[in-house]
């Protein structure tokens, strides 16, 4: 049979989960390659671009429409579980999954976007679209995808890891002056996060208060005011306060309602900030659009 498309290998995929086992992707792809029978040319047959098979490729986008739609976790880096959700759905003896399946369960739409500055929508019909249109809208999957796996990547790296990772984004951002600047400002803490401050540009003229953590549950109210109360404390006014998780509206609401300015960065945030400052990503395919240079062709 031919190589199935990602949405054929979404029932295939969350059926081998069924027992409730961790399993790396590699364990997938050859499961999936058997159940399908797959040919060896079928199995080692590489995308365009050379650097991945189209098997594989199939089978990670099934997991991330799986996990958008909180049928799978992903317990540690590599690997995928099967979650509540999943269970449940498999509880009612279906034989099959489509996208438009997983659009109907709640935070579907969230879970692309990225809350509420996630951007343009990602999961839309092509049809009517320009094949320019087209191109944005697999940007925007390709972008959402690279983000969650990058924040996957980030919970699993040490406190210490965790920290330069902050320092090395500040600084891209243009914060701290030198790295031994920022070095010696941020770092301070040994409880698996960054307290500290670095100066808010170059020439030092004022300072932020920085405090980074890899919170698993959302991040309240609570936490947020003793942030607010340490900025007192050191007589600042300005912070930043990244989280590997999210924030709760209680949280959100309170920094708007306090003198201190206060820039709440969650996960997702903090790994669109790293894309886009080329902080452990790199790139992978380029591929450049040409049109007509309609001034070449003007006779004198």
């Amino acid at each position: 049979m031919p190589i199935p498309t990602y949405e054929q290998l979404l029932f295939p995929l969350l059926h081998f989960l069924s027992d409730g086992k961790e399993r790396s992707l590699r364990e997938a792809v050859e499961h999936l390659s058997d159940r399908c029978k797959l040919t060896e040319e079928e199995r080692e047959r590489l995308l365009p671009s050379g650097n991945q098979r189209y098997i594989e490729n199939r089978v990670g986008w099934a997991r991330t429409y799986l996990k958008k739609a909180e049928m799978l976790e992903y317990p540690r880096r590599g690997h995928m579980r099967i979650m509540e959700r999943g269970k449940e759905f498999l509880s009612t003896n279906p034989d099959s999954l489509t996208v438009d399946n997983l659009k109907k369960y709640p935070n579907w739409e969230e879970n692309w976007h990225g809350g509420e500055d996630g951007g343009e929508k990602t999961e839309e019909s092509t049809e009517n679209k320009t094949p320019e249109e087209q191109l944005e809208l697999a940007h925007n999957q390709l972008s959402s995808g690279l983000e969650d796996e990058l924040l996957e990547q980030i919970k699993s790296c040490t406190p210490r890891f965790f920290e330069n990772l902050v320092v090395e984004l500040l600084l891209k951002m243009g914060y701290g002056g030198s790295r031994k600047d920022a070095g010696e400002a941020i770092g301070r803490s040994g409880d698996g996060g960054v307290d500290g401050i670095i100066k808010e540009d170059r020439l030092g003229l004022d300072v932020i208060y920085i405090q980074a953590k890899r919170w698993e549950a959302s991040v309240g109210r609570p936490d947020v005011q003793r942030f607010a109360g340490a900025l007192q404390g050191n007589r600042a006014r300005k912070g930043v306060l990244i989280t590997t998780s999210n924030f709760s509206r209680e949280a959100k609401e309170y920094v708007e309602s306090i003198d201190a300015k206060i820039i709440l960065i969650d996960g997702r945030k903090l790994a669109r900030l790293m894309v886009e400052h080329d902080i452990g990503v790199s790139p992978s395919v380029s591929y450049v659009l040409k049109k007509i240079d309609i001034d070449y062709f003007v006779e004198e």
